[in-house]
């Protein structure tokens, strides 16, 4: 046995003696005995006289993330950094965290962040920040074809990714590592540059190297209270005093949720902890450089820990803890032993690795862990208080991730924006709902067996706790009609319709309602293939309901023309248009990048309704109000619940409408990108808006949600003649895809601007000042770097091999040049369909290229990487042309079973 030495700060000699008669500190420091020795202060010794009256930014959390962000803030040349710790520096999650630094991650984001925090681990035990750092590598296993496949399609990402990652055999895995069973298992990854470190050292070596680059570290002082002034960050009152400041950094990890209430306005941190199980043997002989083993379909993971073994895991259904509220003094707490609840895991620890069997348990170790609603973190900055900034949240992966959460954290608070896009994880994504206190502790059951199961990626995986919560009006209905639903941001979206219903059929629709939750996808052809097509061909040849009223849905108004004149300064497009029109315009960031993508009404000369994507109902408001004029001349309100919005898509959707209302519903009277108010039945006051984001002709209805039943009943029934029937967005994405529509959080963020994906054309260069003006005025001078490209998929076989989903790379003539954003099949063009964006990138210049059309139409051969196979592709860098359903203004039936 090795004699390990431990270096801490003084400040934490108390506590660590004390936990070493325990022996609850061996656990943490991965050995024994233990030799402790003072390592130089990190913190000040007399905290009431050493906490400063002022500073730029106080970051409350003295964990892995806290140390994390203050060191990257200091490396990036700011000094006047406070740090503040409630407790002893790691105290919290971060003393007792298993260590484990893996790249492979769920998302391209998470796998680059963990990337990063690999290698700024390994420079920092290199410049004498002991971070405990062993590149033993892992070792990962699947049980399932399934499993194997995604490992498939992970490893075809994390190669382009620069990561070097190896496909094994059984037999391979158990050369890797003798400890483990391979009789079931059909393969595994091995990925050598993973490691595990030492939590605590991890932690308190960036502390360390941010003090010693002039941060200062108070422990010992909790945030009582967090102070603003006009919606800005002001200052933090604390148990030693108050400080001024311009930024706040909540990184407080389990009780990140608690000090967002210590605001005014409170600002909402949705993340819930619950039980979090390891446990850990006595030497057996184990090697030290036994890789990490982690076993997806088994819920568990493998590591060394002096001789023995740690072997943890994330149990399906968690048990939630802490509901009303966290203990006084919890800082170095530990939960009492649940042998029951850990059966679970122990029958999968003790199967995978059998010598666990007969090796002597030192210890089950009990420590909370908080989750969030989605398993992703939570970072950026709070939409309720400009310069408050949010990380926490990291779901049992803040030491793999920490470092480059800190790096981004500092690019957000320095630049105004991180160098990535980091959507996936921003802290917008969130609203009320995803804060109330009875869903996290549900939805938190389900999240933490999730966040390990789900790695690498499962397509549209999704949660079945805390469901059925955010409901639009017609919801009884298409639940009725045997809708398969999707919760978006706690919408339930109708995603397709197994049961074929054209019509009303029970008087209790309640008796016939059958919720339906989507089951987790597979990686080859879909089980609702032939049912999302019959809905696709009835669109495209007669007359859909698809419920569209998870849009978010805004107005704006003024007096006078402030309106126009502040939507003309954030919106790239000519928003000055007569009223009744609809204008599509994108919100440019000063980079010229998306920060929304929009429909615009405009309803009187001084007021518009806004619309955009469900995902925006947070952050479009956020973006608005930062840039209001200051004098409160306008204006914005939410009415997303106040408008029930029906699709009524197809052909024969002008002939039903028609047939409902006495407005003159023909193209000659009614042209596309324009509103009418109209009524429906008995119903009055509907906005018909003349288009439906999927380039087939028809009308969004925006009804007053008072009568959305009634008209939505009334088309039903008046629609039977038509064929009518219910289409979920499965059909809507197939559409868009097809047509070769960008869509936002897929092709359009804020690193995507209109001229990259040939949306020059809804840009307004002529027009007066606007966000991002100058950018695209530049680019347009410049040329572009990438470019959005629609892809088909040649020589694949729909019923045998695996299917794009997202992230795939692309090659061109062999080399890679870039991402699948989304894909889709094209019931018309009978192939599957890829959007993704193309680059150019230089290996011996190492720079961005221009990329013109030729780059791509001319002497390329196009491939994707789908788990380990590449198909060529045919591209598009235009909309292809697809036959219509209509011949002027007649529509010609076609007869066919695919409607069926």
């Amino acid at each position: 046995m090795h004699l390990m030495k431990i270096c801490v700060p003084r400040q934490l000699q108390s506590w660590t003696k004390s936990h070493i008669r325990s022996n609850l500190f061996e656990l943490v420091c991965r050995g024994s005995p233990v030799t402790v020795q003072c390592s130089r202060e990190v913190s000040s010794n007399d905290a009431v006289n050493s906490l400063p009256s002022q500073a730029r930014v106080v970051i409350c959390g003295g964990g892995v993330i806290g140390s994390s962000i203050a060191y990257h803030l200091a490396e990036r040349g700011w000094k006047d950094i406070v740090l503040l710790e409630q407790g002893k520096l790691t105290c919290g999650t971060t003393w007792h965290a298993a260590g484990l630094v893996g790249r492979l991650k769920s998302s391209s984001v998470e796998t680059n962040i963990v990337k990063y925090s690999a290698a700024l681990y390994k420079k920092l035990e290199d410049e004498g920040y002991p971070t405990g750092w062993k590149e033993c590598g892992s070792l990962t296993v699947a049980r399932t074809k399934d499993r194997m496949l995604s490992y498939r399609k992970a490893i075809a990402k994390a190669k382009v990714m620069d990561i070097e990652i190896h496909e094994l055999s059984p037999n391979e895995v158990s050369e890797k590592s003798s400890l483990v069973r391979t009789d079931d298992i059909v393969g595994g990854m091995w990925i050598p540059g993973d490691a595990a470190t030492s939590a605590p050292d991890v932690a308190i070596a960036m502390a360390t190297a941010a003090k010693d680059k002039g941060a200062k570290i108070i422990e010992g002082c909790a945030v009582e209270k967090v102070l603003t002034k006009n919606n800005n960050i002001s200052g933090v009152e604390t148990n030693l005093g108050t400080i001024q400041c311009e930024y706040f950094v909540n990184c407080a990890g389990q009780w990140a949720r608690s000090l967002g209430k210590k605001s005014n306005p409170r600002v909402r941190v949705p993340l819930h902890s619950t039980e979090h199980y390891y446990l850990v043997t006595k030497p057996f002989g184990v090697d030290r450089m036994t890789p990490v083993i982690r076993d997806h379909d088994g819920y568990t993971y493998f590591r060394e820990w002096s001789g023995g073994i740690m072997a943890g895991g994330f149990e399906p259904v968690a048990k939630p803890v802490f509901h009303n509220g966290i203990p006084d003094k919890f800082e170095f707490g530990q939960l009492p032993e649940d042998w029951d609840h850990f059966q679970v895991l122990l029958e999968q620890i003790l199967h995978r690795i059998p010598s666990i069997q007969t090796a002597e348990i030192r210890q089950l170790f009990n420590g909370p862990e908080s989750f969030t609603p989605d398993c992703k973190y939570i970072l950026g900055e709070a939409p309720e208080i400009n310069n408050y900034f949010v990380a926490a949240g990291m779901t049992s992966i803040g030491i793999a991730s920490a470092g480059g959460v800190g790096r981004h954290m500092a690019e957000w608070i320095i630049d105004g924006s991180p160098s990535v896009d980091l959507w996936s994880v921003d802290i917008r994504r969130f609203v009320d709902l995803h804060n109330n206190k009875k869903y996290l502790r549900d939805r938190v059951r389900e999240t933490l067996g999730a966040s390990f199961y789900r790695i690498p990626n499962l397509p549209f995986y999704d949660f079945k706790t805390a469901r059925n919560v955010r409901v639009t009006p017609v919801f009884p209905r298409t639940q009725a009609a045997g809708a398969v639903f999707q919760e978006v941001v706690g919408f339930e979206r109708a995603l397709y319709f197994p049961r074929f219903h054209t019509h009303w059929i029970t008087d209790d629709p309640d008796q016939d309602a059958i919720s339906h939750i989507n089951p987790p996808g597979t990686f080859g052809k879909p089980a609702y293939f032939d049912i999302v097509r019959s809905e696709y061909w009835a669109c495209r040849e007669g007359v859909c309901l698809i419920d569209m009223s998870s849009f978010t849905k805004l107005e704006l108004k003024s007096a006078g023309r402030e309106v126009v004149d502040f939507l003309q300064y954030v919106c790239s497009n000519d928003i000055d248009k007569p009223v009744g029109s609809v204008i599509h315009t994108g919100m440019q960031n000063t980079q010229g990048g998306y920060e929304n993508d929009v429909s615009l009404l405009r309803t009187h000369e001084n007021s518009y309704f806004l619309i955009c994507s469900t995902s925006q109902q947070t952050r479009s408001q956020h973006w608005l109000r930062k840039h209001l004029p200051a004098d409160g001349s306008v204006q914005i309100g939410d009415v997303t619940s106040m408008y029930t919005a029906i699709n009524v898509i197809g052909p024969k959707a002008e002939e039903l409408l028609s047939n409902l209302t006495d407005t003159n519903m023909s193209k000659q009277d009614f042209s596309s990108m324009n509103c009418k108010i109209i009524s429906v039945g008995h119903a009055s006051g509907i906005r018909a808006m003349r288009l439906t984001h999927s380039g087939e002709d028809g009308w969004i209805l925006y009804i007053p949600s008072e009568y959305a039943l009634h008209v939505y009943d009334t088309l039903m029934a008046a629609g039977k003649d038509y064929g009518i029937r219910n289409a979920g967005y499965f059909a809507l994405r197939c559409l868009r895809i097809e047509k070769f529509f960008a869509y936002w959080g897929q092709e359009l963020s804020p690193y995507t601007t209109p001229l990259e994906c040939s949306r020059e054309f809804r840009v307004r260069l002529d027009k007066p000042d606007f966000i991002g003006k100058a950018a695209l005025e530049q680019q347009h001078k410049d040329g572009i770097t990438k470019k959005l490209v629609q892809f088909l998929v040649e020589g694949h076989n729909l019923d045998n091999d695996p299917w794009p989903f997202q992230g795939e790379p692309i090659y061109r003539n062999g080399h890679y040049c870039g991402t699948v954003t989304s894909s889709g099949y094209g019931y018309t063009l009978e192939k599957l369909i890829c959007l993704g964006f193309v680059h150019s990138y230089n290996q011996e210049t190492k720079k961005e290229e221009l990329i013109t059309n030729d780059f791509i139409m001319r002497d390329a051969k196009f491939e994707i990487d789908i788990a380990g196979k590449r198909y060529p592709l045919k591209a598009n860098i235009y909309p292809p042309t697809l036959p219509a359903a209509t011949t002027g203004n007649v529509y010609v039936p076609r007869t066919s079973s695919r409607m069926k």
